[in-house]
């Protein structure tokens, strides 16, 4: 059993939504098309379609950045520290007199950025553990999370 106590901030929100958004089909086309209009605009197009290809390419990260720093200073959830147990029988998160369980079996997936492990509790949401936040803890979670979910759903890199 691992137990700690993480503070998620807008830092951690953002690695994640980053994640999501650039890991499916629409994050992936959008950049390909913008990098495309951005280099054709300014090499032999319409000097427009150069600029229209770079604010497709900026849209994107940063109305995710505020999002991600709205969402941290207006969710009560991020106001305090969330405690997590990670046991035989899933991911425990609690904070006050509130308590969530999700059993490994009914996880999703788990992956992994530089930043964070990303346990995904549905397919739009997850729980995050930054690496930073997790210290000494993090080998302790990463064998967890691998030994109790199925290795073709675990997709985490050290």
């Amino acid at each position: 059993m691992v137990e700690l106590d993480i503070k998620i901030d807008a830092g951690d929100l953002y690695d994640y939504m980053l994640m999501h958004a650039y890991n499916g089909a629409s994050g992936i086309l959008g950049s390909c098309l913008g990098a495309l209009a951005a280099v054709v605009g300014f090499t032999r197009g319409p000097v427009i379609l150069g600029i229209l290809g770079l604010i497709v390419l900026v849209y994107l990260p940063w109305t995710l950045f505020l999002k991600s720093r709205q969402q941290a200073l207006t969710n009560p959830a991020f106001a305090k520290p969330l405690h997590y147990r990670l046991d035989e029988q899933g991911i425990t998160v609690s904070q006050g007199d509130s308590e969530e369980q999700q059993n490994w079996s009914d996880m999703v997936k788990a992956v992994s950025t530089s930043r964070s492990i990303i346990v995904y509790t549905s397919k739009n949401s997850a729980t995050i553990f930054p690496r930073k936040k997790m210290g000494d803890k993090t080998t302790a979670v990463i064998q967890s999370v691998c030994a109790n979910m199925e290795p073709k759903k675990v997709r985490i890199r050290n």
